[in-house]
């Protein structure tokens, strides 16, 4: 086999290995791959070729790599897990009381420890204003 076939399959296992992985890192090897058959097609010789995959993959991490994460990272922003429940309205189940420290909400069938620094009773409905680990911080909606 010709050796631009041998860059193309190793671009193509990188390729499916990317899709695997995060960060956008193994594509730029892949990059390099398929530059270097573009070489190999135009009969460059192994040590071109090589050089043409390092140059690439160098310039993929340099110059593509940080376009693609700050593009990945502004439509990934999206809050997870407990981050979710900010801004959330939820309904008080045990009346949060400040000077006890007790007080619970309940969002989505789940049941939360909630603080305010009002008295809130219970079948008010709140707005979840922040959080510390498990115990969500409440206002009245």
């Amino acid at each position: 086999m010709d050796a631009y076939v041998y860059w193309l399959v190793a671009a193509l296992i990188l390729v499916v290995v990317e899709m695997f992985t995060a960060g956008f890192a193994v594509i730029c090897f892949a990059l390099g791959c398929a530059a270097a058959a573009v070489a190999a097609l135009c009969g460059a010789t192994f040590n071109v070729q090589l050089a043409v995959a390092i140059v690439m993959t160098i310039a993929g991490f340099v110059l593509v790599r940080p376009f693609v994460m700050k593009y990945i990272q502004r439509k990934c922003n999206v809050p997870m897990n407990a981050d979710a429940l900010i801004g959330r309205i939820g309904t008080v189940s045990e009346t949060i009381d400040p000077l006890t420290g007790t007080g619970r909400v309940a969002i989505d069938g789940d049941d939360w420890k909630a603080v305010s620094s009002q008295v809130i009773p219970r079948g008010t409905h709140v707005r979840i204003i922040g959080r510390e680990s498990i115990i969500l911080t409440v206002e009245e909606a």
